[in-house]
């Protein structure tokens, strides 16, 4: 038996999210049948984190035990064969250790948000990208963006009450805004310790409600503090979010 580790990048417009669930969909289950044809029974297959539904990845991380002895380099082709084109496995390693967890040995994920400002959305970028072609100060928006930095309880940037008894704190790494005008895309780029459901959604859509003036700084700092009670703000759009990498302990490259 070995452990496997894969890197796995998909389009998520297809997918009910990440996590196999009944009568849906998903990208773990779908990987989950190709994993099943090549070892002839059921493989579970843990990840990094569940993206929501409709949400990319570039490098989601994922682990399962295989008993069939096909080297690395012919398994990801297989599963490549197999898998339809929005799922692809890019990367096929054994594991460093065969206790590796892709989630619990994760030290940071990075994430980014992309939404496109124009008049017309190009067709190539809309799957990738939030419209929104309507004023907003995006100097404002990249000024307010640091202040997610820290540890913080983010109950006011999670979804309402997935978890009750979740502990709500986790620490932002990394906060920041892009404006590309070339592009005419605005890109916020977040990298954490771990992320609550809608964590980085809600995060966006508050960023979204200081560009149009209805959330100021101190506003995001209230939402900040623990126990503030201010509910979660608006979920920006699915299709604009892709987890980008997930990082480890240089032992476990």
């Amino acid at each position: 038996m070995r452990r496997i580790r894969v890197t796995i990048a998909y389009d998520g417009t297809a997918y009910h999210g990440w996590q196999t669930q009944d009568g849906c969909v998903t990208i773990q289950q779908t990987i989950e049948d190709a994993l099943a044809i090549v070892e002839g029974k059921p493989v579970p297959l843990t990840a990094s984190g569940r993206t929501d539904a409709g949400v990319h990845a570039h490098a989601q991380v994922g682990a399962f035990d295989l008993e069939n002895r096909i080297p690395c380099y012919n398994l990801r082709k297989a599963l490549n064969r197999l898998l339809p084109r929005d799922i692809r496995i890019v990367d096929c390693t054994v594991a460093a250790t065969e206790s590796f967890h892709p989630r619990y040995d994760a030290t940071a994920k990075n994430y980014e948000y992309r939404m496109h400002c124009g008049e017309v959305c190009p067709p190539m970028v809309q799957r990738y990208a939030y419209h929104h072609p309507f004023p907003l100060d995006l100097e404002k928006m990249n000024a307010a963006a640091p202040l997610l930095e820290g540890t913080h309880d983010f109950r006011s940037f999670a979804a309402k009450n997935p978890h009750a008894g979740e502990n709500k704190v986790r620490t932002i790494f990394s906060s920041r805004g892009e404006w590309r005008r070339d592009e005419q895309q605005w890109i916020y780029r977040v990298r954490g310790s771990g992320f609550l459901k809608y964590m980085v959604r809600n995060i966006v859509g508050v960023l979204l409600q200081v560009g149009v003036g209805n959330v100021s700084h101190e506003g995001i700092r209230a939402r900040l503090r623990a126990g503030s009670g201010i509910p979660a703000g608006p979920t920006a759009p699915a299709n604009g979010l892709c987890l980008v990498s997930v990082e480890y302990p240089e032992a476990l490259e």
